[in-house]
C-alpha cells in the first residue's frame, strides 16, 4: 500500500472510531474550525490486544464565534472511553499548549474509568494530567462538560475547572463506580441519583444544568464574554431602579445589572447564596447576593460557595461585589461542629488577595459576623454602602442581646432593649464612626456602583 493510501485508511478508522464525539465538537465549535493535535497516535492495549485509534480522545484548537478554545474530548466509543496512559499524555500536551498562548480549554468528558490492565502506569499517567489541570486553574479558563458517564479519577478534574456542566439525562460524575457506590450504601440506585446534577446539590460542583450541547455553547459565549472583555460601552449611567424604594427584594435588587448580562453560577448548592456574573454600567463584576427576608445564616457550605467565588474572582482580576443580608455563624450543634471557622477564615485571606475592586452594599441586614465579614472597611472592602431601609448591628433583635448577656447580672434589660430596638439599628450608627462610605436611597444604588467602579478601576 502506498503511503497515501496508508494515510486515507488510517484517517478513516479515526474519523470512523470518533464519529458521534466530532458531532458533539461539531455542535459547540464553529463550524470546520477545529484543528487536531496528535490525531494519528496510536496505542496498543496489551489487555484488549487491539490498537486504539487517536488514544481514545480528540485534542486540538477551534473557535467559538471565532473566539479560540483547545479542546479535549474524550471518546467513548473506545474502549468504553477508558483512560490510559497515553490517553492522559495526549490531553496533557493538549493542556501545555492552551497555557503557552493562555487560551481557554473545554473538556468533554466520557469516560467509565481506567483501561484494564495499565497498572500503575495509568496511576502516573493521570497524576500528571491533574497536576497540568491544576496549574491553569485560575490562569486559564477551564470549562467541563459531563458529555455522558465519568468515574474514577478524571471526575477530580470536576473540581479544578471554573465551570461544570451537566447534560439532564445524559451526564453523571462520580469517584467511583455508582454500582459500588449504591451497594455500599446499602440502597437500590440508579447513575443518576448517585452522580446526576440532582444528586451532587451539596457537592459544589455543579455549575449548570442544561438539555444539550447548543446550551453549553451558549453560557460559555456569555462567560468568556464576561471575562475576556471586562468594560464595554454603557450610555445609561444615572439609571434609576425606582422598584427598590418599594419593594427591597431579590426580584427588583437583580435590576442592578445590565439586561441580559447576568450568568448566575452553581445555583443548586447553597441557594441562599447567589453567585452572579455580570455587567454593571458595562463594566464586568462577580457579584455575592444574600437571599432577602429575614437574613442569611452562615454556615459550612454557604461559606464555601463565597470562598470559592471570591477566589474565582481573585484570580480573573474581577471586581467583587456583595450585597450583603447576612446574620453569623447559624447557632446549631452540626454548624457548630463544623468546618465554618475554618472557611470563613480562608474567606477573608482570599479577600485580603483581591486586587481588585471590592464593594459591599447592605441592602438588608448585617449583624454581628455577618457585618464584620461582609461589610467591614477594615477587613478590606474598598467602599461600603448600606440603604436607608438597612440595619446594622451587634445583635439582630432585643432578645438576642438578652441571650447573650443572660450571664450578666449586671446587664441592665431596658438599656439593651433601647440599645437595640430598631430605631437605633439604622445604619447612621455605624455611619457616624466612618465604616459606611455613604446611606443611600435604593432606587440609586445602581449609580453609586456605576461611579464606584469606575473610580477604582482607573
Amino acid at each position: 500500500m502506498d503511503k497515501i493510501q496508508l494515510l486515507q485508511s488510517r484517517r478513516k478508522q479515526i474519523l470512523q472510531a470518533g464519529k458521534d464525539i466530532r458531532k458533539d465538537i461539531q455542535s459547540l465549535c464553529d463550524e470546520d474550525s477545529l484543528v487536531e493535535l496528535s490525531s494519528y497516535s496510536f496505542s496498543k492495549n496489551e489487555f484488549y490486544g487491539e490498537e486504539v485509534e487517536g488514544e481514545g480522545v480528540v485534542t486540538g484548537f477551534a473557535t467559538i464565534q471565532a473566539h479560540p478554545f483547545y479542546v479535549v474530548a474524550q471518546n467513548s466509543a473506545v474502549l468504553d472511553g477508558g483512560v490510559s496512559k497515553a490517553n492522559c499524555t495526549k490531553i496533557a500536551k493538549c493542556l501545555e499548549q492552551a497555557e503557552k498562548t493562555s487560551t481557554p480549554v473545554i473538556y468533554l468528558l466520557s469516560s467509565l474509568g481506567v483501561q484494564t490492565g495499565e497498572g500503575v502506569n495509568v496511576l502516573e499517567g493521570l497524576a500528571s494530567l491533574i497536576l497540568k489541570a491544576s496549574q491553569l486553574k485560575g490562569t486559564v479558563q477551564q470549562y467541563l462538560i459531563v458529555n455522558g458517564e465519568v468515574y474514577g479519577q478524571t471526575a477530580l478534574l470536576a473540581g479544578l475547572c471554573d465551570f461544570t456542566f451537566f447534560i439532564a439525562q445524559k451526564s453523571a460524575l462520580a469517584a467511583n463506580s455508582p454500582l459500588v457506590i449504591s451497594a455500599k450504601s446499602g440502597a437500590n440506585l440508579n447513575k443518576f441519583e448517585v452522580g446526576g446534577a440532582n444528586a451532587l446539590d451539596k457537592a459544589n460542583i455543579v455549575s449548570f444544568t442544561v438539555q444539550n450541547i447548543e446550551e453549553v455553547k451558549a453560557k460559555i459565549i456569555s462567560l468568556n464574554e464576561l471575562i475576556s472583555n471586562p468594560v464595554i460601552a454603557y450610555e445609561n449611567l444615572n439609571e434609576t431602579l425606582s422598584a427598590l424604594d418599594k419593594k427591597c427584594d431579590l426580584n427588583n435588587l437583580m435590576k442592578v445589572f445590565d439586561k441580559d448580562s447576568v450568568v448566575e453560577i452553581g445555583s443548586s448548592y447553597s441557594p441562599e447564596i447567589k453567585c452572579v456574573l455580570g455587567r454593571v454600567g458595562g463594566i464586568s463584576v462577580a457579584s455575592v447576593i444574600f437571599e432577602s427576608g429575614d437574613g442569611v445564616e452562615l454556615n459550612a457550605a454557604n461559606v464555601r460557595k463565597i470562598l470559592d467565588f471570591a477566589e474565582f474572582a481573585c484570580c480573573y482580576e474581577l471586581p467583587l461585589v456583595t450585597f450583603v443580608n447576612a446574620l453569623g455563624i447559624k447557632a446549631d450543634m452540626t454548624v457548630n461542629n463544623s468546618l465554618v471557622l475554618k472557611e470563613l477564615g480562608e474567606y477573608v485571606s482570599i479577600l485580603d488577595c483581591i486586587a481588585s475592586p471590592k464593594i459591599s452594599v447592605v441592602y438588608g441586614k448585617a449583624i454581628g459576623l455577618g457585618y464584620t465579614v461582609f461589610a467591614s472597611k477594615n477587613i478590606g472592602y474598598d467602599y461600603t454602602y448600606a440603604f436607608a431601609t438597612a440595619k446594622i448591628a451587634l445583635f439582630d433583635s432585643v432578645q438576642g442581646a438578652e441571650i447573650e448577656f443572660v450571664h450578666d447580672k449586671k446587664a441592665d434589660k431596658d438599656a439593651l432593649a433601647s440599645r437595640y430596638a430598631e430605631d437605633n439599628s439604622d445604619p447612621i450608627n455605624a455611619a457616624r464612626g466612618g465604616y459606611i462610605d455613604n446611606i443611600i436611597q435604593p432606587a440609586f444604588v445602581k449609580q453609586y456602583l456605576i461611579a464606584s467602579l469606575q473610580m477604582l478601576l482607573k
